[in-house]
């Protein structure tokens, strides 16, 4: 009671200052509880302020009612320094604008909460960019980069981020409002008492300072006391930068800005193992690299066994590889650079196509979700993250680091900035295990003596927060310890900003998330392959990396659809997983899967699938809805559109039997009103007509009509094309006729199962979906090739039913089943139609582009000659989702990213392309364009004689 008496209070007082945006109800505090790192603290209450008013504010309540205060950007922290028990400050949902862009004193002034990628995007029309790029930065924010000091992969090239700051606003911990210049100078008669105070204090301390800070460029643990030096101008704007939080509250920033060369090159490197690549990398900085990354063979096998071998480009030979970007405005000179460099290794590779290059950089983006399964098999995680030593120090340490590993029986997927000296690594401890932290706390420890062996820094980029705090006395002396605590007092005597991190740390194995959760096995409906059965540890694959929150649309990708919408934590991947894991631990969350908090960060999930090939962690968060609306409503009354959406082949096979009779029903307005409210759907909706005649029966009609020689091939027939689009059905036959084939059909409608399993219908969808597979299975004994029409049905066929059938029967069916373009890909002799001078916006299906992937397609055209635009994100209906009472809004929004601009935008003759019937009945449903699948593209432009 007295707790939720302090929540309620602050909550008030915050209201009544006008700090309107503040939010105390357990979702939101779950969806805050985590970071990126190993660490769970759930905040009181989660304030998302408006100005730097708001802040002060905030500032002020926290500190007269003794509670503590983080302030937080996108929540990428890896090292738990962006959550507290307090108030949580989230920037990123308000103050997220770039205020001013000076193009001739290249400077730009932002809000604590612009993303990086975003301030990228409005100074590009300058000529001008922020030089740090964390592998984070489409979707960390400028505010969290100054408290971590981030660096990012082209440090080399562009410093941290503390070498690209000229000035910060900001309110320190004790209310004081600062405004400071970079450098600032000694203070002058009348400055704020803690810059005069904090002046004398660097002056009674010079040999301290001088001796241990600013070692070498990647010394990012404990304050930066080397900035307020004399010879460094009493810079405290640098000393801000790196201090997580614990002094000051950003409120604004002036950045630096570079112009962006006009030439890249990427080389690449081959070695024989990463710490043999560890010893090239020092050389290599003679030819002044932008970015000098390693990479293990180790990670890039994570990237070809979960998005095929195709997902990553030639590489040099070798088990590692140094990635070396050369950039500069005369291209020979680049181009003489890079092959200069490359010399450096038996085996390089010189790469000058952007988009190969990209693919690669994407690897090394995606390094910490990809990483956080080990070779093993294991969980990894953070917590020893970013160690750093003197780069010629880096490929020693590597080998005494990889003997540690092997002490303590655990393993991980190392990579980092090898220019710098960093190592990124996550590691199997078993912290499940009840000796596990016991465990993590012996190996932190050891690996900070080892690091501090070699003159390097317990943190490189992303601060000491709580995974580091307790460990900076091994590598900083009594003395240096003690300033750290002298400089927080001058600035927040009453401990109120993000206590327990650097300064009184908590104990490093304090607040671990892992330890506190529960494996959950057993009644499951889903098998959970790749996580030995257990929902829990496949609910913890998050480790909050948060590329759910960015815009990945612009790449092909999907996820996440309602974030990009609502821009809400909850409504992220992230957020829900942290809810689910809450509802795990059973703490915050309680009433297991029918917990409200947990069916309400569900809700906007579309179930497109595409975290499970986006976020690089495997996160399937569709798969998570299904089991909990299974868990929840098992045996139970469901809501309407389970029964109407939900059983809609059930209703089409009924409606199928006279479908003019259904179709003239259904346009009876009061009649059409009625049914729309029984069935749970918005009267905003069309409902598709039933066609006259099946493509099943057109097929069994016309069978003695079309060629009896050919290769077989079994076209499995779903419900929509069956009763909604038989035209994408004949479609199919006639091009798989042209290509050489002999279509046939099983004989019995069967159906997949993908509207029970959406709707968590699951003790249904076995039974349906294991009598379908049962009877393809046998009609694909021989090795027939099956090909489905339906992209979302092809899905459930090549993924879903491994998780809920036996894995012995459902994967040679889903190893057989192909889509049209993957067939057509491997068929010898197949010619394309020509599509020369034709223009295509294509919307490719989300289970298309999660499970089976887009490129056979986009390559068919491609090379037909045809225009393609891909478009990224999800069409907004996402088969029932957008057909529901409450999701119509969420559902245009989602449209509107990208699908309902580019249909705005296209020429009228300009082909859609939509294989999902979902996809085409939102573009119908919001526009007047048609979609077309792609068998009727194709069909349309087959020669007279193959028609």
């Amino acid at each position: 009671m007295l707790l939720m008496n302090q929540i309620a209070t602050l909550a008030t007082e915050l209201r009544r200052r006008q700090v309107t945006d503040v939010v105390t109800d357990l979702l939101s505090r779950s969806a805050h509880s985590s970071d990126a790192s190993l660490y769970r603290v759930p905040p009181l209450l989660v304030a998302r302020p408006r100005s730097a008013e708001d802040v002060a504010v905030a500032v002020e309540l926290c500190a007269h009612h003794e509670v503590p205060l983080t302030a937080r950007g996108a929540g990428t922290s890896v090292a738990g320094n962006a959550v507290g028990p307090g108030l949580v400050l989230d920037f990123s949902r308000h103050m997220r604008k770039v205020l001013r862009v000076d193009a001739e004193s290249r400077t730009a002034v932002v809000q604590p909460g612009v993303v990086q990628a975003e301030l990228q995007q409005a100074v590009a029309p300058y000529g001008l960019r922020f030089g740090p790029d964390p592998s984070t930065h489409t979707r960390c924010t400028i505010g969290g980069m100054i408290g971590n000091n981030a660096c990012g992969s082209r440090t080399l090239g562009y410093g941290r981020t503390s070498d690209n700051v000229a000035g910060l606003k900001a309110v320190a911990g004790n209310g004081t409002a600062l405004d400071l210049p970079s450098p600032l100078g000694a203070p002058a008669p009348g400055a704020a008492a803690e810059l005069t105070a904090l002046h004398g204090l660097v002056n009674a301390n010079l040999a301290t300072i001088r001796t241990e800070f600013g070692r070498f460029g990647r010394q990012v643990s404990g304050y930066a006391l080397e900035h307020l030096l004399p010879e460094r101008r009493f810079d405290v704007t640098r000393l801000l930068a790196g201090s997580e939080g614990t002094l000051a509250v950003l409120t604004e920033a002036t950045v630096k800005l570079v112009t962006d060369p006009a030439h890249r090159v990427l080389v690449v490197l081959g070695y024989d193992d990463i710490a043999t690549a560890g010893d090239a990398a020092p050389a290599l900085l003679k030819h002044q690299p932008t970015a000098c990354e390693g990479i293990d063979a180790r990670i890039v096998d994570v990237v070809r066994t979960r998005r095929g071998p195709d997902a990553v480009p030639p590489l040099p030979r070798g088990s590692a590889w140094l990635f070396a970007e050369v950039a500069g405005d005369d291209e020979t000179e680049v181009l003489d650079r890079a092959r200069q460099l490359a010399a450096a290794s038996q085996d390089a590779l010189v790469i000058t196509d952007p988009a190969r290059a990209a693919a690669l950089w994407r690897i090394r983006e995606d390094g910490a979700g990809l990483a956080g399964r080990s070779p093993a098999g294991r969980p990894a995680h953070g917590g020893w993250e970013d160690a750093a030593v003197p780069p010629a120090m880096l490929g020693r340490y590597l080998r005494d680091f990889e003997a540690l590993l092997g002490e303590y029986n655990v393993t991980g997927l190392p990579y980092g900035h090898f220019g710098d000296g960093c190592l990124h690594i996550r590691i199997d401890w078993p912290l499940e295990e009840p000796k596990g932290p016991q465990q993590f706390r012996g190996f932190l420890e050891a690996a900070a003596t080892l690091v501090a062996g070699y003159g390097g820094s317990l943190s490189g980029e992303h601060g000491d927060g709580r995974a580091r705090g307790e460990l900076l006395p091994l590598m900083y002396s009594t003395a240096a310890i003690d300033l750290f605590g002298q400089v927080k007092a001058i600035f927040d005597p009453d401990d109120v900003l993000n206590p327990g991190v650097l300064v009184r740390p908590r104990p490093i194995d304090a607040d671990l998330r892992i330890p506190a959760a529960h494996p959950v096995r057993g009644n499951l409906a889903l098998a959970y392959r790749h996580d030995g059965g257990d929902f829990g540890q496949s609910v913890h694959r998050c480790t909050g990396v948060g590329k759910c929150r960015a815009d990945n649309t612009g790449s092909g990708g999907v996820m996440c659809p309602s974030y990009l919408a609502t821009r809400e934590e909850k409504d992220s991947t992230r957020g829900r997983a942290r809810v689910l894991q809450e509802m795990i631990n059973g703490s915050l969350v309680s009433g297991g899967w029918r917990a409200p908090e947990v069916h309400q960060a569900l809700d906007l999930c579309l179930s497109c699938k595409g975290c499970a090939s986006d976020c690089p962690t495997g996160i399937d968060m569709a798969a998570y809805k299904s089991e909990v609306l299974h868990q929840s409503y098992r045996r139970r009354l469901r809501p309407a559109a389970h029964y109407s959406l939900g059983r809609l082949p059930l209703w089409a096979r009924l409606a199928g039997l006279m479908p003019r009779v259904a179709n003239a029903l259904l346009r009876v307005p009061g009649l059409r009103s009625l049914a729309l409210a029984a069935a749970g759907v918005d009267q905003r909706r069309n409902l598709p007509a039933f066609a006259p005649q099946t493509f099943r029966d057109w097929f069994e009609q016309t069978r003695d009509d079309r060629p009896a020689k050919g290769r077989p091939v079994l076209l499995f027939v779903d419900t929509f094309t069956d009763y909604f689009t038989p035209e994408v059905g004949r479609a199919t036959v006639a091009v798989l006729e042209a290509a050489g084939y002999r279509p046939q059909i099983i004989e019995r409608r069967q159906c997949c199962a993908l509207t029970w399993i959406s709707t968590g219908q699951l003790d249904a969808a076995k039974k349906i979906l294991g009598r379908t597979v049962t009877e393809l299975a046998e009609a694909t004994e021989a090795g027939v090739p099956i090909v489905g029409m339906e992209p979302s049905c092809t899905a459930v066929l090549r993924s879903d039913a491994l998780e809920l059938l036996d894995e012995t029967v459902a994967a040679p069916v889903g190893e057989r089943t192909r889509t049209l373009a993957e067939l057509l890909a491997q068929t010898p002799g197949w010619q394309t139609p020509s599509f020369e001078g034709a223009a295509v916006v294509a919307q490719p299906h989300c289970h298309h582009h999660a499970v089976m992937g887009w490129d056979h397609d986009a390559r068919l055209l491609r090379e037909a000659g045809a225009q393609v635009h891909r478009l990224g994100g999800c069409c907004g209906l996402a088969g029932n989702f957008g057909v529901e009472k409450g999701h119509y809004e969420v559902s245009v929004a989602v449209a509107e990213h990208q699908l309902l601009p580019a249909l705005r935008e296209a020429e009228p003759e300009t082909a859609i392309l939509a294989d999902g019937f979902s996809c085409r009945t939102q573009i119908a449903d919001l526009s007047p364009r048609r979609g077309v699948h792609l068998a009727q593209l194709l069909a349309e432009r087959l020669p007279e004689s193959q028609k």
